[in-house]
């Protein structure tokens, strides 16, 4: 069975309408990317059409000095919110973005301030896949006491996934396992619902899951010129499965732009 996100895109359209309200002009985001490859440029011209969209000014900025760069749209009155585009190139390391973008204006949620915010149970820039993740899981089921074990430890997702869903409120028990995890799959197999987010095609299959699991597929990866995710497909004969794509990058895309309205908001002061 797969799991549809259509409700929950929905519920964040209807939030970004609400905001919209408040701000009477068009968001700028600015995407910053150093030395873009091909995929890269195809990548961000798809966001910089979806979130006209959603009423955003997407600007594509070329970088020759990341850091520089962040310091000036940071101090830029014009710019509403910032966006770095992956993969960091020149030695440039995540750490950089965590520490010299603005946390205001830090729609991915990646700063240092707003990672330690969110360790605290403040959740108004988090991780935009991670906050995917939560938000699937939370319209799937109750969480409340549920054992969850996500495949991957990276800042942007397994990390601060766990944090949220251990969230007082929230109450899961959660597992965070890893390239070194002994017994990989006799873990997983105790799990209420498994997170996979490995960027490994195909990876978990039947022999990682029980009959009647949540799984929530993070990846996308390319297979024989085709997207597929990190968990295969045909477990959703037997497990409720997020699709890929249409899943958790779905939902993930309408956080980001909804991030982008929140920063113009904050802005003014009223968040």
């Amino acid at each position: 069975m797969l799991i549809e996100v259509k409700d929950i895109i929905n519920e964040i359209k209807a939030e970004i309408s609400s905001l919209k309200e408040k701000v009477p002009y068009e968001p700028k985001l600015v995407s910053l990317v150093v030395e873009p490859d091909e995929s890269t440029t195809s990548y961000l011209n798809s966001q910089k059409r979806n979130a006209k969209k959603y009423g955003i000014n997407l600007e594509i900025v070329e970088s020759n000095d990341l850091i520089n760069d962040l310091r000036k749209y940071n101090e830029d009155d014009d710019t509403d919110a910032i966006f770095i585009a992956r993969p960091l190139k020149k030695g440039y390391t995540e750490l950089d973005i965590a520490k010299y973008i603005n946390p205001e204006k830090d729609v991915e949620g990646v700063s240092l301030h707003n990672i330690g915010s969110m360790f605290y149970e403040k959740e108004l820039f988090v991780p935009c896949t991670a906050e995917a993740v939560v938000k699937i899981i939370e319209d799937t089921t109750d969480v409340r006491g549920k054992n969850i074990v996500i495949l991957g430890r990276s800042t942007t997702v397994g990390k601060p996934a766990a944090i949220m869903l251990q969230r007082h409120g929230r109450d899961a028990t959660v597992t965070v396992t890893h390239t070194k995890t002994n017994n990989l799959k006799e873990v997983t197999k105790k799990a209420d619902i498994l997170v996979a987010a490995i960027g490994k095609a195909n990876f978990v299959d039947r022999s990682f899951v029980k009959e009647g699991m949540i799984v929530i597929d993070v990846g996308i990866n390319v297979l024989n010129g085709k997207i597929v995710g990190d968990v295969d497909k045909d477990i959703s004969e037997i497990c409720k499965l997020t699709p890929v794509p249409g899943g958790v990058g779905s939902v993930t895309t309408a956080i980001l732009m909804r991030n982008v309205f929140r920063a113009a908001n904050n802005k003014k002061g009223d968040l």
